[in-house]
């Protein structure tokens, strides 16, 4: 049993291996997974399944992301609560939020990365989405520089194999900033709040995610303020859509060299 205090993101458990008819036992490191609930001004706005790291990042990407504050400095206070149960992330927001909050409460109870449990309406479900900046030009083979860092800074993933993980490749530095999760959507979010923290500029970057593009990614995307997703898989139409009415380059099923791009396509100077 993991002890109460702080968890951390991997455990290491004993199994049976099983490949080319023989069994040996060994260990495997296992990412972890814990309730982590997103707490404003007393009243619980989400509880997610997420791994227990990096959670300042998360409590701020995802209070940046729903559209519950505008900065960072929205939140008053930020405390951490372990218990049992799993994580509080307790917030106090200050300003205006505070009083638009008690507007908009509501609850979202999910599995492992649900971006759209528990919403109180089909409109809410596709908000429109904020419409990002021009950004910059980008070559091709900045994409694939892109994939490439994508897959170089996905530490807990080269442990578990069992996380998602969402990066912030900034255009000509050969560094990124990446965080990982079980959830890709907590992924996403905890790299929306590393970006605000470190007061990066994202209309200046790219972001880079190993999963699909359901188009609650895209808003987040947005709410960043990134012109341009790249994703190793492939988007859904809504996804499309929504990019293309934020003003998104989306890249699509990028694999190394080889992409699809599917919307706004004057960022990205194919010759």
């Amino acid at each position: 049993m993991q002890p109460v205090g702080v968890p951390t993101a991997t455990l290491l458990a004993p199994c049976v291996e099983y490949r080319a008819s023989a069994a040996k036992r060994r260990t495997r490191e296992l990412a972890e997974e814990t309730p982590v609930a997103l707490v404003y001004d007393g009243s619980t706005e989400a509880v997610m399944m997420a791994t227990p790291a990096d959670l300042e990042d998360f409590a701020l990407g995802f209070s940046l992301t729903e559209g519950l504050i505008e900065s960072p400095s929205e939140i008053g206070e930020l405390t951490m609560l372990h218990s049992e149960a799993g994580i509080e992330l307790r917030m106090w927001l200050a300003g205006p939020s505070a009083n638009a909050y008690r507007t908009r409460r509501r609850r979202l109870t999910g599995p492992t990365g649900c971006g759209l449990c528990g919403i109180e309406s089909l409109a809410e479900a596709i908000r429109p989405s904020r419409v990002v900046g021009k950004g910059r030009h980008w070559q091709a083979a900045d994409v694939a520089a892109a994939i490439t860092m994508l897959a170089e800074g996905q530490t807990l993933h080269r442990q578990t194999h069992a996380t998602h993980a969402a990066a912030f490749y900034r255009h000509g530095s050969g560094t990124a900033i990446t965080r990982e999760d079980v959830g890709r959507h907590n992924a996403l979010d905890k790299l929306g709040g590393a970006i605000a923290r470190s007061r990066a500029d994202a209309s200046q970057g790219a972001l880079v995610i190993t999963s699909r593009v359901s188009v609650e990614m895209v808003q987040k995307a947005a709410a960043i303020g990134a012109p341009l997703l790249i994703a190793v898989s492939a988007p859904t139409a809504l996804a499309v859509r929504t990019a293309e009415a934020a003003n998104i380059t989306l890249i699509g099923v990028a694999r190394h060299s080889d992409w699809e791009l599917y919307t706004h396509p004057h960022r990205v100077l194919l010759e």
